[in-house]
C-alpha cells in the first residue's frame, strides 16, 4: 500500500467487499463517502440541539422553585418532591450517548477511508465535510 497520495481509480476503502476498479465505481465511492461527512456534520449538530434542549426542558424556573421550597416548607417535609426530572435526564443522556456513538463509529469510518491515500476519497471527505458544515451549522441557531 503506498504512503501518499495517489490520483488512481483503483483502491480498497474499509472492507475488502468495497473494492474499487473503475472510474465510475471511484465516483460512486467518493459519493458516498461525501455523504457520510454530510452526515458526520448533520449528527454534530443534532447532538448539540438535543444537549440544549435536554438543559432547557431540565432547567426549573426560579419562580416554580420558590414555590416548590415554600410548599416543602409549609407541610415541615425534607424529602424532595417527586419528579420525573432524573427519568427525563436519564433518558436524555442515554440518546445523547447513542448519538456520540454513531458519531464516533462515522468518525473512524472516514478517517480509514482518508487513510486509503488516495486523493479523490480524500477530496470527498473535504468536500462532504464543508457541504455539511455549511447545511447544519445554520440550524443551532434556529431553536
Amino acid at each position: 500500500m503506498a504512503m501518499h497520495f495517489t490520483f488512481s481509480h483503483e483502491v480498497v476503502l474499509l472492507f475488502d467487499f468495497w473494492s474499487v476498479h473503475s472510474p465510475a465505481g471511484m465516483a460512486v465511492s467518493v459519493l458516498v463517502v461525501l455523504l457520510l461527512a454530510i452526515l458526520y456534520e448533520g449528527i454534530k449538530v443534532g447532538k448539540a440541539k438535543l444537549l440544549y434542549q435536554a438543559l432547557a426542558s431540565l432547567a426549573t424556573p426560579i419562580n416554580q422553585q420558590l414555590i416548590l421550597e415554600t410548599d416543602r416548607d409549609s407541610a415541615g417535609s425534607d424529602a424532595p418532591p417527586v419528579s420525573g426530572t432524573r427519568l427525563r435526564w436519564f433518558l436524555y443522556h442515554f440518546g445523547q450517548s447513542l448519538v456520540h456513538i454513531i458519531q464516533v463509529v462515522i468518525g473512524y469510518f472516514m478517517m480509514l477511508a482518508v487513510m486509503s491515500y488516495n486523493t479523490w476519497i480524500f477530496l470527498g471527505v473535504v468536500l462532504g465535510s464543508a457541504v455539511g458544515y455549511y447545511l447544519a451549522y445554520p440550524l443551532l441557531g434556529m431553536a
